[in-house]
């Protein structure tokens, strides 16, 4: 069954048909998820709610645009939505901070395991990580990320700034330790 097809059936509710689906796109959607969520019970939770989402809403989807954004979007915005619901934090805005710095060299990256890297990213702060994401990872502009997250541009700006100072600092330590160690912890 085409992609088409096993969407006009999932409009229909057939369970085959959801179940298609959800194979075909849960190892992209939870890896999405992951780049948002603190760990991966977290993740799996978000996707659980994103196709519960985009299951609900798939009549709506007019086949304008490609689907796999179109899911993508409801996945993130679900990992945004908790964001919100769980969120007591106070964002600090810094209005100094309007340039962004590079991460690192990319020759020093290359050194370091994606799973490493991902973690880095998990374990900044909830703002932090949902800007980085939001910005470097899916193309988001600050002022889509100020609407989204209800926050103002320079905030946005000076989120993004400091996710990168902390995980500069994390991958500059991650390059110092050696390749056994890293296995030991799992990673």
């Amino acid at each position: 069954m085409g992609l088409e097809q096993l969407i006009k059936a999932c409009k229909k509710h057939n369970l085959k048909a959801q179940s298609q689906l959800y194979q075909m796109y849960k190892d992209d959607l939870f890896t999405l998820c992951l780049k948002y969520c603190r760990n991966k019970e977290e993740a799996q939770d978000n996707l659980q709610d994103a196709f519960l989402e985009i299951f609900g809403k798939i009549k709506t989807y007019k086949g304008v645009g490609s689907f796999e954004g179109w899911i993508k979007r409801i996945t993130i915005n679900k990992a945004i939505d908790k964001y919100k619901k769980d969120s007591h934090l106070n964002i600090v805005i810094n209005n100094d901070i309007l340039e962004d710095q590079s991460l690192m060299d990319m020759e020093a990256l290359e050194h370091i395991p994606l799973d490493l890297i991902l973690k880095h990213i998990q374990d900044l702060p909830p703002q932090y990580r949902l800007v980085f994401n939001l910005y470097e990872l899916d193309g988001y502009s600050h002022k889509e990320i100020s609407k989204l997250l209800n926050i103002s541009i320079s905030t946005s700006k000076s989120n993004l700034h400091r996710a990168k100072t902390i995980l500069q600092t994390k991958m500059q330590n991650s390059t110092r330790v050696s390749p056994k160690n890293l296995t030991s912890n799992g990673y």
